[in-house]
């Protein structure tokens, strides 16, 4: 069996581990651990995305994953990361943004013939009896060791509701339930749950008198520290009906030339010497290694049609080529025929304002039909649409087509 520790170090995976022994484990022994997600929209999103392929290196290597659906704890809302208090969601919306999530998980992780299992913390949290899990659980935790927590801390001035000061104690009680279901000893997750997964650790420790272990990653981060998978419309969603594959292409082909070793190492499964070579091309053969980080990335979550689809119709754009099936697509009104660009480009949401707008054209760079539009007030006729659409290119690579309905 492969040492996947080792892998995940040379990839740059793990941020912090609880205990040592944690190595010389996964080289010995078949683990089952598990990773949980709130299930708190319909789709996954990229900050997911280190998740998953953490998993499927685990999975590999001859380990087995549980994907823990939260839909009990999502009942309550993890402060983590938050300023306030998480939107509540009914048991109806819970169950079916976690069906969503398994049809994407099914991209990266194989759950045929039990070779990784998908739970719901839903089944032994919504019937607990308060009394109880305060006696066998709550009697562990530490509340001056618990308000030290950075999860706790960061919450502590705006007001931090005794709703969600359960959520560690949930998250801990999980992590004994998996361990006592499935002989789970490891939880993986974000670095931003550090406090909630040693919480885990020293509860099954403490009333198991077993080893049970944690291990974090790293957030994917710029080389600036900010987050990615942030775009103009929010999210860089993994459903293609709220990023559509060629977005989500275009994303990875336009990150910074500082950025594609880390991304290449964390979302591919490219062989690092490969990763090594492309990250080390300079000037504009970087943007080499920025097309097949793209193109890598996009199979892995939407299929290698879409990624062609997608890698096509990028080609055919810088090269003034026609093909713009994959093209982000939007509709524009017949009645609305002598507007301002202005008013079209906000309407159909291809900025997000007029003062962007404004901004964009005084700086042109905005174009349609490859003509550079420097006046936001200019009026968009029957003319602009040849064949019934027309091309907008925002900035340097950003394309829409706008349709005539």
């Amino acid at each position: 069996m492969a040492n996947v520790f080792d892998t995940l170090v040379e990839r740059g995976y793990v941020k912090q581990i609880t205990h040592e022994e944690i190595k010389d484990v996964l080289n010995k022994e078949k683990v089952t651990f598990y990773i949980g997600f709130d299930p708190t929209a319909d789709s996954l999103h990229v900050g997911h995305f280190i998740q998953m392929m953490v998993m499927a290196h685990m999975q590999k290597a001859g380990h087995r994953p549980i994907v823990l659906i939260g839909g009990g704890t999502t009942m309550v809302g993890d402060p983590t990361g938050k300023t306030d208090m998480r939107k509540m969601l009914s048991k109806e919306q819970i169950e079916h943004n976690a069906r969503c999530f398994k049809k994407q998980f099914e991209r990266l992780v194989d759950f045929s013939d039990g070779k990784a299992l998908m739970e719901n913390n839903a089944n032994w949290l919504m019937n607990l009896n308060y009394i109880e899990f305060l006696r066998e659980v709550g009697v562990h935790f530490s509340v001056n060791r618990m308000l030290t927590a950075e999860c706790f801390k960061k919450r502590m001035e705006k007001g931090l509701s005794f709703l969600e000061f359960n959520y560690m104690l949930m998250q801990g009680y999980d992590f004994l339930q998996l361990n006592r279901k499935y002989g789970c000893m490891l939880e993986m997750g974000g670095d931003d749950q550090w406090s909630n997964i040693i919480a885990g650790v020293n509860l099954i420790r403490k009333k198991e008198n077993k080893p049970a272990f944690g291990m974090t990653f790293a957030l994917l981060t710029n080389s600036e520290g900010k987050k990615m998978g942030k775009t103009e419309k929010g999210a860089l969603w993994l459903d293609p009906e709220k990023t559509p594959p060629y977005e989500f292409y275009q994303y990875w082909r336009n990150v910074e030339d500082a950025d594609v070793e880390k991304c290449l190492s964390l979302l591919t499964f490219l062989p690092m010497d490969e990763v090594k070579r492309l990250s080390s091309l300079e000037g504009a053969k970087i943007n080499e290694a920025k097309k097949v980080l793209a193109f890598e990335v996009t199979k892995l979550i939407h299929g290698e049609k879409e990624a062609k689809n997608a890698q096509d119709a990028a080609e055919a754009l810088f090269s003034n080529g026609s093909d713009l099936s994959s093209v982000p697509t939007v509709e524009f009104e017949k009645s609305g025929l002598g507007c301002t660009v202005l008013d079209l480009i906000v309407s159909t949401g291809i900025v997000p304002s007029k003062s962007e707008g404004r901004r964009l054209t005084q700086q042109g760079g905005l174009t349609i039909n490859d003509e550079k539009i420097l006046d936001s007030n200019s009026l968009i006729t029957q003319e602009n649409f040849k064949d019934g659409s027309m091309l907008v290119r925002k900035g340097k690579k950003k394309y829409s087509k706008v349709i005539l309905k």
